[in-house]
């Protein structure tokens, strides 16, 4: 867990997993809304995003799979991001990051760094020693990525659907070695 004044950032499982699914839901479609390439593209529901949760989501981390941490701010679930465990055999020593999510009321605040640093932490704990991701070619996110310390492995262009548009954007693949 870490922690930075009323910041809270933890992980989520168990029973709390349906408790805030609603406000899973709630920040994955503002996310999506405000333009985010997080696989998703408009029209985009409450509905659609509790799908998502539900019968993805939820039952990798049930099975261990995936770990789901979220970023309590003032108390309230404000951001989400994914560490992804279960790769293939020949891979035990990497980890993939999914779904950085933060609500856009919630953004400049320092989740998105703090969900990150936490999610590498528990990385470490793991054994894991390589960190893989992508994000759309530009983004904020990738200046995020990039601070944190993760290298540009390449990018592809035309590779995702803009979540409001027609057009098709490059996505960005970056890695981090935690050794």
């Amino acid at each position: 867990m870490s922690t930075t004044s009323s910041l809270i950032i933890r992980q989520l499982m168990g029973a709390e997993l349906s408790q805030h699914l609603g406000t899973l839901s709630q920040i994955l479609v503002q996310t999506v809304t405000a333009g985010a390439s997080v696989g998703f593209i408009l029209p985009f529901t409450s509905a659609d995003a509790g799908v998502f949760w539900q019968e993805r989501i939820f039952p990798a981390v049930e099975r261990g799979d995936t770990l789901l941490f979220g970023a309590f701010l003032e108390g309230k679930l404000q951001g989400t991001v994914q560490l992804v465990i279960a790769l293939p055999p020949n891979q035990p020593h990497r980890g993939d990051v999914a779904k950085l999510l933060v609500h856009p009321d919630a953004r400049r605040a320092g989740l998105g760094r703090a969900l990150m640093l936490t999610l590498e932490e528990e990385a470490r704990r793991l054994g894991k020693a390589l960190l893989v991701l992508d994000t759309r070619s530009g983004d904020p996110s990738q200046r995020l990525y990039e601070g944190l310390g993760y290298q540009v492995a390449g990018s592809i262009p035309g590779f995702c659907r803009n979540p409001r548009t027609e057009t098709y954007e490059a996505t960005t693949y970056l890695y981090k070695s935690l050794n």
